[in-house]
């Protein structure tokens, strides 16, 4: 059965269809996909956006691994993938209607190991579009991850790395952190040494319930919330919620003969959701579907339904910064560039 069969077992309609949203995070990709994750272009973004039933306005394109340049510089060849977002989004606006917003904000990669000579790369991609607001270099690691970024053991210790983020401070651009959670110490300690920085967790720090960690649950729970209590107290960290449909957390549908309904997932997830919320607050956080690699495990519209359900008991105020003007405003976002009406 392929991945997209499996998903469709469960249909849902969207809840409270009328409520607008900036997607904090997605990829695409234009070339190939990585496996096991479904191939996932412009089209098919759109399709999620515009058919999900949701009021999806905006859209924050990250780091994808997509489309880059295949000669010039080494260092500059990340910029192809800005270009790349950069055409989708300039021809989904000009098609209006609602299809008008992906891509909103773009933050593609650069290699921050560069240090200051990571100057030219985000030039380039500031070049490329003004929609350019930051950086991801993925330092996601553990030895009990599969498929983690091996290149991120330690990395934002080392000198040369914290020369780049500081390339980033001094343009304003923000730096996305995807790390898993045992690396949650040392973002704080990046935190702290720049204060000035625009730090952007992804996936609610990489909770993890697999290896060493599947021992104990709880404990491991406890642990992730007692590091993101420490990164709270950073007023330059912001949040991004979501994520969790990965597997690491145990909280997904991975492995089950059927796609787990929102209900259920809403059910598993409350925990790391509600507590994330709860220690950053709705105005430094910001609701993702992190898009097509949580459609691995759940739908669009059921990633978003939810986040619904979540935060149902929420004053009108704070859900509207979760499911949009948090995102607005972290990422700059001009309201010109995003669906209207």
């Amino acid at each position: 059965m392929s991945r997209k069969a499996w998903r469709d077992q469960v249909v849902e309609t969207a809840l409270e269809p009328d409520i607008a949203i900036v997607d904090a995070h997605h990829h695409v990709w234009e070339d190939k996909p990585f496996p096991p994750f479904d191939p996932y272009d412009d089209r098919d973004l759109l399709v999620d956006k515009t058919q999900s039933g949701h009021r999806i306005v905006g859209t924050v394109f990250v780091d994808s691994h997509t489309s880059y340049r295949s000669d010039g510089p080494e260092a500059l060849r990340v910029v192809g993938e800005t270009d790349y977002a950069a055409r989708i989004a300039e021809a989904a606006l000009a098609r209006g209607g609602t299809e008008a917003g992906i891509c909103a904000a773009i933050v593609p990669s650069a290699d921050l190991r560069l240090g200051a000579a990571v100057v030219e790369v985000l030039d380039a991609h500031a070049a490329a579009t003004p929609r350019f607001r930051g950086i991801r270099h993925m330092v996601a690691y553990d030895p009990d991850v599969p498929h983690s970024h091996h290149n991120g053991a330690g990395l934002m210790l080392r000198d040369d790395f914290r020369a780049g983020v500081a390339e980033l401070v001094k343009r304003d651009l923000s730096f996305e952190a995807w790390l898993l959670q045992p690396q949650l110490p040392e973002l704080i300690t990046l935190a702290r040494i720049f204060p000035d920085a625009r730090i952007i967790l992804n996936h609610l720090g990489g909770p993890l319930t697999i290896g060493r960690f599947a021992a104990d649950p709880k404990a491991s729970f406890a642990a992730w919330k007692a590091d993101m209590a420490t990164l709270a107290t950073c007023p330059n960290v912001s949040v991004k919620v979501g994520g969790l449909n990965m597997g690491m957390a145990g909280v997904d549908a991975a492995g089950l003969d059927a796609p787990l309904g929102s209900a259920q997932l809403a059910e598993a997830q409350r925990d790391y959701i509600l507590t994330g919320i709860d220690l950053f607050g709705p105005a430094r956080c910001m609701f993702e579907s992190n898009v097509p690699v949580d459609s691995h495990n759940a739908s669009y519209t059921v990633i978003w339904n939810v986040f619904k359900r979540l935060s149902s008991g929420f004053f009108a105020d704070e859900r509207a910064r979760l499911f949009k003007d948090t995102a607005m405003e972290v990422y700059r976002i001009d309201p010109a560039l995003v669906a209207q009406g």
